[in-house]
């Protein structure tokens, strides 16, 4: 068996294409539904640029054009255009590349740590519906251990590398904390509300849009879960505000030194921070030498970004290396996984030898019970002793030269009398043709490492 995914994401598909994989509200799970009509086993990853399948198979090949021809169905397009936008990775390979996801190395914002929860949610996802065999479920804990580490022992994700999150970086330095900050949007396009949005998310108080188009106001302000205000009452608007976001089309500034000195003499004893994302720029460069105002423009926020965004590439190094570790861990554990029944079949079978012998034996002497005793000592002694030995370089290198199946075939640990461990020729899935493994195992419920 090998771990297969097979996915799409912005480093494959423009956003038209994206978008019709993109999975909103109850999808994920009705993905999985009809995920589970192809294989036994499996899970969905999807984020707002991604949406990737992760199973077990036995013949990656087999596997992919399987799950490429379910993508197909999914999104309605032609098997063979479909397939010249997914990509597909399998066990090591695949393994890396959800460990990086979940370190935030692989998101169109370097460190993103959203990802991570995202991933969190896509197991207990496979895990309610009980469709995580133990790779799939080892394959997603170690994924968890991955992306955890990378934030927690590294800079990854720390410092604001967007615009909106370099205003909010700026603003919360200004007011030490956003919460109760009453927020003035003077726009109605995307760069205000994603600004607006972070400093919403990061606990600003109150938000108030106005635009010289009232309805298009409205319809940001409602997204916002704040309030419209028409353009005439900006004056006031901006006298009751402690953060202003500006982002029109405006050909001249839309905010002077004389408006903005008439507010602060409305409210001479709260500071006012004032983002001015607009090319051309709305508010008058005169307005950051007024006392009690600070000024940033686009520049003065990508020059943040940019400085962050480089701290976080220092620190890509350091994450690649948790992730290899991870990776190393993972397969130690997949490559120990058939050892244990290995060694524990060929250890009863020893034992049952030994014992049949030993009964055979005895019951033609005349030995006292403490003989006995001591003659079932030695032959046990002697049994081990004889598997010290196979046993513990068998641990030791479980997937060298093919061990694991040599031993089973040698000493025929697979044979009808050996009811220990299913044999090797394991039964299809009854569901497409990727075969299955065996019986998705109740898990508890999983907690993050």
């Amino acid at each position: 068996m090998v771990v297969l995914l097979v996915g799409i994401s912005h480093h494959s598909a423009p956003v038209a294409v994206r978008e019709r994989f993109a999975l909103t509200g109850d999808d994920g799970d009705r993905m999985l539904r009809s995920l589970l009509e192809y294989v036994s086993h499996g899970a969905v990853l999807a984020t707002c640029n991604r949406t990737e399948i992760y199973t077990t198979v036995r013949n990656a090949e087999v596997g992919t054009r399987h799950l490429q021809r379910f993508l197909s169905a999914w999104s309605a397009m032609p098997p063979d255009q479909v397939a010249t936008f997914l990509y597909s990775a399998s066990h090591d390979k695949a393994a890396r590349h959800l460990f990086r996801v979940a370190a935030g190395l692989d998101s169109l914002i370097l460190g993103e740590e959203q990802i991570l929860g995202q991933v969190r949610d896509a197991m207990h996802l496979a895990h309610a519906h009980n469709s995580l065999d133990p790779a799939l479920y080892a394959l997603f804990r170690h994924a968890l251990r991955s992306g955890k580490a990378a934030h927690t022992y590294t800079a990854i994700s720390r410092k604001a590398v967007s615009v909106s999150a370099a205003a909010v970086a700026l603003a919360r330095d200004h007011f030490g904390s956003l919460a109760g900050c009453q927020v003035l949007v003077i726009s109605a396009g995307e760069a205000g509300k994603l600004t607006a949005r972070s400093l919403a998310d990061s606990g600003a108080g109150a938000i108030t849009v106005t635009s010289r188009t009232y309805e298009r106001a409205a319809v940001l302000a409602a997204s916002l879960g704040g309030r419209a205000v028409p353009f005439e009452d900006l004056p006031q608007a901006l006298a009751q505000a402690d953060v202003v976001v500006s982002s029109t089309a405006a050909p001249g500034y839309v905010l002077t030194a004389d408006e903005v000195r008439a507010a602060l003499a409305q409210r001479p004893e709260r500071p006012l921070f004032l983002i001015d994302i607009a090319v051309p720029r709305d508010i008058d460069p005169a307005v950051g030498a007024l006392s009690g105002v600070v000024l940033r423009n686009i520049d003065d926020l990508q020059r943040l970004a940019e400085a962050n965004l480089n701290g976080r590439r220092q620190e890509v190094a350091k994450v690649e290396a948790l992730v290899d570790r991870e990776v190393r861990s993972f397969l130690e554990w997949w490559n120990r996984r058939d050892v244990i029944p290995t060694v524990a079949a060929l250890r009863n079978q020893a034992d049952a030898i030994r014992r049949a012998e030993l009964e055979r034996t005895l019951a033609h002497l005349d030995l006292s019970e403490a003989e006995r005793t001591r003659i079932d000592a030695m032959t046990n002694a002697i049994v081990k002793k004889l598997l010290h030995h196979p046993l513990t370089y068998l641990k030791a290198n479980p997937d060298e030269q093919g061990y694991i199946e040599a031993v089973r075939t040698l000493f025929a640990l697979d044979a009808p009398e050996d009811h220990g461990r299913r044999t090797p020729a394991r039964s299809r899935s009854r569901r497409g043709d990727i075969p299955g493994d065996h019986p998705a195992p109740v898990h508890p419920e999983p907690v993050e490492p």
